[in-house]
Protein backbone atom coordinates (compact mmCIF):
# COMPACT_ATOMS: atom_id res chain seq x y z
CA UNK A 1 0.00 0.00 0.00
CA UNK A 2 1.43 3.36 -0.92
CA UNK A 3 1.02 6.71 0.74
CA UNK A 4 -0.43 8.26 -2.39
CA UNK A 5 -3.63 10.26 -2.33
CA UNK A 6 -6.82 8.22 -2.15
CA UNK A 7 -9.63 8.68 -4.63
CA UNK A 8 -12.21 9.13 -1.85
CA UNK A 9 -10.52 12.17 -0.30
CA UNK A 10 -8.29 14.16 -2.66
CA UNK A 11 -4.92 15.06 -1.17
CA UNK A 12 -5.19 12.70 1.81
CA UNK A 13 -2.46 10.13 2.32
CA UNK A 14 -2.39 7.13 4.61
CA UNK A 15 0.18 8.90 6.76
CA UNK A 16 -1.97 12.01 7.13
CA UNK A 17 -5.11 9.97 7.84
CA UNK A 18 -3.44 8.24 10.80
CA UNK A 19 -1.39 11.22 12.00
CA UNK A 20 -2.09 12.04 15.62
CA UNK A 21 -3.51 8.62 16.46
CA UNK A 22 -2.09 7.07 19.59
CA UNK A 23 -1.81 3.44 20.51
CA UNK A 24 -4.70 2.04 22.51
CA UNK A 25 -4.14 0.24 25.80
CA UNK A 26 -5.37 -3.35 25.82
CA UNK A 27 -8.74 -3.92 27.48
CA UNK A 28 -8.67 -5.74 30.83
CA UNK A 29 -11.59 -7.04 32.84
CA UNK A 30 -11.79 -7.34 36.61
CA UNK A 31 -12.88 -10.76 37.78
CA UNK A 32 -13.05 -12.90 40.88
CA UNK A 33 -12.87 -16.60 41.62
CA UNK A 34 -15.65 -18.12 43.74
CA UNK A 35 -13.35 -21.01 44.78
CA UNK A 36 -10.26 -19.24 46.13
CA UNK A 37 -11.80 -15.74 46.41
CA UNK A 38 -8.93 -14.32 44.34
CA UNK A 39 -9.44 -10.94 42.64
CA UNK A 40 -7.53 -10.18 39.43
CA UNK A 41 -7.58 -8.58 36.00
CA UNK A 42 -7.89 -10.65 32.82
CA UNK A 43 -7.14 -9.79 29.22
CA UNK A 44 -9.93 -10.32 26.68
CA UNK A 45 -8.05 -13.36 25.37
CA UNK A 46 -8.43 -15.09 28.78
CA UNK A 47 -12.23 -14.96 28.66
CA UNK A 48 -14.82 -16.81 26.57
CA UNK A 49 -18.43 -15.76 26.08
CA UNK A 50 -21.21 -18.18 25.15
CA UNK A 51 -24.52 -16.69 24.00
CA UNK A 52 -27.47 -19.04 24.23
CA UNK A 53 -31.15 -18.79 23.45
CA UNK A 54 -32.02 -17.76 27.03
CA UNK A 55 -30.42 -15.93 29.93
CA UNK A 56 -29.81 -19.32 31.57
CA UNK A 57 -27.64 -20.43 28.65
CA UNK A 58 -25.68 -17.19 28.26
CA UNK A 59 -22.47 -17.11 30.30
CA UNK A 60 -18.79 -16.21 30.32
CA UNK A 61 -15.97 -18.40 31.50
CA UNK A 62 -12.29 -18.25 32.38
CA UNK A 63 -9.63 -20.17 34.27
CA UNK A 64 -8.63 -18.67 37.61
CA UNK A 65 -4.98 -17.61 37.37
CA UNK A 66 -4.55 -18.14 41.14
CA UNK A 67 -5.97 -21.63 41.73
CA UNK A 68 -6.61 -22.96 38.21
CA UNK A 69 -10.35 -23.49 38.74
CA UNK A 70 -12.67 -23.36 35.73
CA UNK A 71 -15.08 -20.49 36.44
CA UNK A 72 -18.43 -20.00 34.71
CA UNK A 73 -20.67 -17.02 35.45
CA UNK A 74 -23.99 -15.85 34.00
CA UNK A 75 -23.86 -12.94 31.55
CA UNK A 76 -26.75 -10.53 31.31
CA UNK A 77 -27.23 -8.08 28.46
CA UNK A 78 -24.85 -5.46 29.91
CA UNK A 79 -22.07 -8.01 30.51
CA UNK A 80 -22.50 -9.34 26.95
CA UNK A 81 -22.16 -5.77 25.60
CA UNK A 82 -19.02 -5.09 27.63
CA UNK A 83 -17.33 -8.37 26.77
CA UNK A 84 -18.09 -8.26 23.05
CA UNK A 85 -17.06 -4.60 22.91
CA UNK A 86 -13.80 -5.49 24.63
CA UNK A 87 -12.87 -8.15 22.11
CA UNK A 88 -13.76 -11.32 24.01
CA UNK A 89 -14.19 -14.37 21.78
CA UNK A 90 -17.86 -15.26 21.45
CA UNK A 91 -19.56 -18.56 20.74
CA UNK A 92 -23.22 -18.55 19.74
CA UNK A 93 -25.07 -21.62 20.99
CA UNK A 94 -27.87 -22.98 18.82
CA UNK A 95 -30.83 -24.82 20.24
CA UNK A 96 -31.80 -28.21 18.88
CA UNK A 97 -34.83 -28.20 16.60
Amino acid sequence: MSESATSAVPGMTVASAFAGMRSVAPVVFKAGCPDCRGRFELAASALRLAIGATSRTTFYSFTCPDCGAAVRKPAGERIVELLTGGGVSTLRLHSAL
